[in-house]
């Protein structure tokens, strides 16, 4: 396929999606999967779909080596050791050098020139893992699978995949169908062990790929490698270690964050691999049930995740218990259609006052005086710009831009339509406003007179009292529901997005004692995080032990 040959011919390293992973880090792997020289190696067959530079490949071949020496067999290397391993790279440059590399190490091994030359021959092969055919199952899959958006993969190839592999859904990175190709090629009782981005396991298109390994394969470890220098470049790949078996399921060993040296990683190798976990496992959790069919997986500690559980039994969702979760605009092009409300020479109309994140920094609504465009008539439609002099003379002057976005492209007669439809009854109704990435809960009370931007979330409400939800959404029960559903940020920011906020669960409004919906009304409104926890806290009914998973008991 011509856009195989392209991919495999062109593009530098961020292109290919190729991070190169340290060697601590790739022992560590190797450790956790069982690809240890007191195994047989020998008898045992290895993939590593995408074997790059070799910071895999390369150890691999010296344990594989140091095994099959300790058997002390009568036969040949390329006899033994022919099958052993088998190794997928795409990019031909890349390959070339890797299979230079590979032969010269044989060498160094004492290997004869011929027979390094026919282990290589027989290992490494030039291709596309998601294409290549494959031969046989295998006792171990190792590596760090290519990191490359959906947008950047020519399109006749993503149609191809997509046809292949039923977990390439929704905007999936190419590292999702590496993880299902890789599993289903698993013998019984084999191991995966990847290095890669952690986003699947908790977002939107990871959910195919959760269901498989779900029903099929047990996720034995797990451990969070975000902010440790996992790989030899600063990459923004929020990384985690996944060690997952073609086995029955059974509880998942989890460690956070381990320090990046030889002595800390063998250490928590032995921990991890352990047949039991002794009574004292430092830094090592074990956690049944992570797993669950295409739900995100909870990887927090076990009592914060019964938790989760009791109150998604005793609750109902946010939007279950009248309350609606949105975005404000996005218009695809900013500098046009957002400026200071006074000077936006347009019918008054034409355009709203917006409140952006800047807007409310301090947690209080200061307004910076931004106004939007609004093209939209009441009825539903664009409006006719015959009837807006003035706003037509003000789309016209930034023609080139708004024109040039994309959706004015696919609807040329909507040139100066907004992405997203502007409703001015939004801005009249009061609101919580939630900026996308924040450390902590940052939830700020609008009493209805400002249109959100893209970059803010809201919250209206028919049924429950602002004030009081505002409590609920500060408290540390939202912010355990929003952590755990989250895919975390660089810095343990957390994403307040749609989707997690969705995830909450509250009481309905006519359940709540009128003394109580007081006390989370005033405890809002002086902004009194602990007080507003302990409000939520006896809104919710948590027991001791429950308050003091939450970090505290509230008092």
């Amino acid at each position: 396929m011509a856009a195989t040959e392209a991919l495999a011919t062109e593009g530098g390293l961020e292109a290919r999606g190729a991070i190169f992973t340290r060697s601590e880090v790739v022992d560590f792997i190797l450790d956790l999967a069982g690809y240890t020289e007191d195994q047989p190696l020998h008898e045992k067959r290895l993939l590593e779909p995408s074997f790059g530079g070799g910071d895999f490949l390369l150890p691999i071949i010296q344990r594989l080596l140091s095994a099959w020496r300790a058997a002390r067999l009568n036969g040949t290397a390329v006899d033994d050791l022919g099958d052993a391993i088998r190794a997928v790279e795409l990019h031909h440059d890349t390959f070339r050098s890797t299979y230079a590399a590979v032969v010269a190490l044989l060498k160094r091994e004492g290997l004869s020139a011929n027979a390094a030359t026919a282990l290589a021959d027989r290992w490494l092969s030039q291709g596309d893992f998601l294409l290549a055919p494959l031969e046989g199952q295998f006792d171990f899959v190792v590596g760090n699978p290519p990191y490359v958006r959906p947008e950047l993969i020519p399109a006749p190839l993503l149609a191809e995949y997509r046809s292949r592999y039923q977990t390439m859904y929704d905007r999936a990175d190419i590292y999702i169908p590496f993880i299902e190709r890789s599993l289903t090629a698993l013998s019984a009782g084999g191991n995966l062990g990847f290095i890669c981005a952690d986003r699947w396991m908790k977002n939107r298109y990871g959910g195919p790929l959760r269901s498989l390994v779900a029903e099929r394969f047990h996720l034995k470890v797990y451990v969070d490698m975000v902010d440790t220098p996992a790989f030899h470049s600063d990459v923004i790949a929020y990384p985690a270690i996944t060690i997952i078996s073609r086995e029955g399921g059974g509880a998942t060993r989890i460690a956070h964050r381990p320090s990046i040296d030889r002595a800390t990683l063998t250490t928590l190798a032995g921990l991890l691999s352990a047949p039991t976990l002794p009574k004292d496992a430092g830094p090592v959790r074990e956690l049944a049930r992570v797993t669950n069919g295409a739900e995100p997986w909870l990887l927090e500690s076990s009592d914060q995740m019964a938790l989760i559980r009791r109150l998604e039994g005793a609750f109902p969702l946010l939007e279950e218990a009248g309350c609606k979760v949105g975005i404000g605009v996005a218009t695809g092009a900013d500098k046009a259609f957002i400026g200071d409300f006074e000077s936006l020479d347009v019918e008054p109309d034409r355009k709203l006052p917006l409140v952006t994140t800047k807007d409310i920094m301090t947690g209080e609504v200061q307004w910076r005086g931004q106004g939007v465009i609004n093209p939209f008539a009441e009825s539903g439609g664009l409006v006719d710009l015959g009837e807006y002099p003035r706003l037509r003379r003000y789309l016209e002057a930034r023609r080139h831009v708004i024109a040039g976005r994309h959706c004015a492209k696919k609807a040329p007669a909507n040139w100066y339509r907004t992405i997203d439809r502007i409703t001015p009854a939004l801005a009249a109704r009061p609101k919580l406003l939630i900026p996308d990435i924040k450390g902590e809960s940052h939830i700020v009370f609008e009493g209805g007179e400002l249109y959100p931007s893209h970059n803010l979330y809201y919250v209206t409400s028919d049924d429950w009292d602002l004030r009081a939800l505002q409590a609920v959404l500060l408290s540390a029960v939202s912010r355990l529901f929003v952590a755990t559903y989250s895919t975390k940020m660089r810095g343990g920011f957390l994403r307040f997005q749609a989707q997690y906020l969705r995830r909450i669960r509250i009481p309905r409004w006519a359940d709540v004692p009128e003394p109580l919906r007081r006390e989370l009304a005033e405890a809002a409104i002086k902004r009194d995080v602990q007080a507003c926890n302990r409000a939520v806290f006896r809104l919710y009914g948590l027991s001791h032990e429950e308050r003091s998973a939450l970090g505290g008991n509230g008092e």
